[in-house]
């Protein structure tokens, strides 16, 4: 099964992509954030209202270069779906490849793939937020979740 995979092309630096990714996650994901990105076996807790949050356990971090979460802890409590859990155990990774002018930020989602019920809404969720980290690593201002 293929997973999702994106490639976003962001006019900043790699340290800049890092910062937003390890220290800055409010700022483009959800405002509903808490615990910590920082760390290798940091946790936090990132809330989309009352019925939606996801708990993620950071696995690795290579400066400038990767990180790889490990979601521990998950619910989508929407009417549509009836697995409300499917984020539980997938693994998100990002790698940010510096070129001459930008970088490219890959995300791969491991466990979300097609066939999974809550693909069509998650996927549009990973365009909307990473594009909204897009805006803020460009523009000093993202478009995260807010109460």
């Amino acid at each position: 099964m293929e997973s999702y995979s994106t490639i976003i092309a962001v006019k900043a630096t790699a340290d800049k992509v890092y910062e937003a990714l390890t220290h800055q996650v409010s700022l483009w994901w959800s405002e509903m954030f808490s615990g910590s990105s920082a760390g290798v076996g940091a946790v936090f807790t990132i809330r989309f209202g009352e019925n939606i949050h996801k708990t993620i356990r950071v696995e690795e971090l290579v400066p400038n270069s990767k990180i790889i979460w490990y979601v521990e802890d998950s619910l989508i409590a929407l009417p549509e779906l009836k697995n409300q859990t499917e984020w539980m155990g997938t693994t998100i990774i990002w790698e940010i490849e510096q070129k001459e002018t930008d970088v490219l930020l890959h995300l791969t989602h491991l466990g979300l793939y097609p066939a999974i019920e809550c693909y069509d809404i998650c996927s549009e969720g990973w365009i909307q937020f990473t594009g909204s980290l897009k805006q803020f690593l460009e523009t000093g201002k993202g478009n995260p979740y807010t109460a």
